[in-house]
């Protein structure tokens, strides 16, 4: 094979699946930011599944700009329809099919941006790969298309509903303000109260404030999200290159603004020794449990049936309203203000997206394990 035909080969693989997620579960995403919609294709969704559509707009809605004041002053409706694969409100087992259309586009706050490579965004990298770019916020690579992910996590989410299994994620730090104890010491039903997303109300409105004050400077601030699956059955997971803590941490990489992914004691392991950090299995009345759980619910890249816990750690929003130096198009060097309605703080509409990629990897693996189920 000539290298022009191998890199057609390659391309070609690349084109199957760079718009997909999932082994059996599968996503396939569609959709610009200032484009006429989002939306997405699920295939492999099993039959019969009740849909609660409140449920799913409400997964939704918790993505949306406009929530809060520590969020951008956007407002999209984001109201989901579907065009297929659902009779009478359940699942068929075919492709389900859905769209949100695009209603609060203000595209020329990006005019300026045409011929101009925003710092630490796609724009430079997009325009290399592809030879052309959409400029306005993004295109392709805008956390918008994350309304597909929240669609079907939602999905999945009702899927695992009949396993027990939940799912929570909340903030567990804004730059240098954490939390910390583990999700164990925090009433996790206080999440959804703090616009910030954080359980515990004293660090919340600290997290607020520094937020707040990113906002009023034009500048930006980083964070984590920590997130527990609960009711995980035991033997999810493949060897050797299909790990469930590997689908994990692709899943959350592949989140817009995502620059880690931890999970048990994550780079906390490097510090301890074998005697101090391995969980020593008992027989708990019949059942083989674990006294702790610094795994965090895998070993050997498969679960064991205790809980999973993880953490995300999310990078500073690239747009920031400050002068910074840059290049145009052409290569000439410039300077560049950004204007327009942005997040300060990606961590309290990220929160959601971390779930549903949890739910859909999880629901997925369920189905490799057993898929008649």
């Amino acid at each position: 094979m000539t290298t022009t035909a191998a890199k057609a080969a390659v391309m070609d693989a690349e084109a199957i699946n760079v718009n997909s997620f999932g082994n059996i579960f599968k996503l396939t995403s569609f959709g610009e930011s200032h484009g006429v919609g989002v939306g997405g294709v699920i295939d492999g969704c099993p039959s019969g599944i009740e849909l609660d559509f409140d449920f799913i707009q409400e997964e939704l809605n918790r993505r949306k700009p406009g929530q809060s004041n520590v969020t951008t002053p956007r407002k999209e409706e984001d109201e989901v329809q579907f065009l297929s694969g659902i009779y009478e409100g359940k699942t068929t087992g075919t492709p389900i099919g859905f769209v949100v259309w695009n209603k609060n586009q203000h595209s020329s706050d990006y005019d300026h941006l045409k011929d101009v490579y925003r710092p630490s965004h796609a724009d430079y990298t997009y325009h290399k790969k592809y030879g052309i770019r959409d400029p306005r916020g993004g295109g392709r690579s805008s956390a918008r298309e994350t309304i597909a992910r929240c669609v079907a996590g939602a999905i999945a989410k009702l899927a695992l509903r009949p396993y027990d299994i939940t799912i929570q994620a909340y903030t567990s730090q804004i730059g240098d303000i954490k939390l910390d104890g583990t999700y164990k010491d925090y009433d996790l039903s206080l999440t959804e109260k703090s616009p910030v997303r954080c359980p515990d109300p004293v660090k919340s409105l600290e997290m607020e404030k520094l937020v707040m004050e990113m906002k009023g400077l034009g500048d930006t601030i980083g964070g984590v999200a920590t997130c527990v699956a609960k009711g995980v059955p035991s033997g999810l997971g493949e060897p050797v290159f299909a790990k469930l803590h590997a689908a994990l941490g692709h899943a959350m990489l592949t989140i817009n603004a995502v620059k880690g992914f931890e999970y048990g004691d994550g780079f906390d392991a490097a510090l301890f020794r074998g005697s101090e950090r391995n969980d020593r299995f008992f027989n708990d009345n019949g059942k083989i449990n674990t006294r702790t759980n610094y795994s965090g619910g895998i070993q050997g890249g498969i679960s064991n049936g205790q809980d999973i816990y993880f953490r995300v750690a999310f990078k500073s929003v690239a747009t920031i309203l400050m002068e910074q130096e840059t290049v145009t198009t052409a290569g000439k060097d410039t300077i560049l203000k950004a204007c327009g309605r942005h997040d300060a703080c990606v961590l309290p509409r990220a929160v959601p997206i971390v779930e549903a990629m949890t739910a859909m990897t999880l629901l997925d693996y369920l189905l490799i394990a057993s898929p008649t189920r």
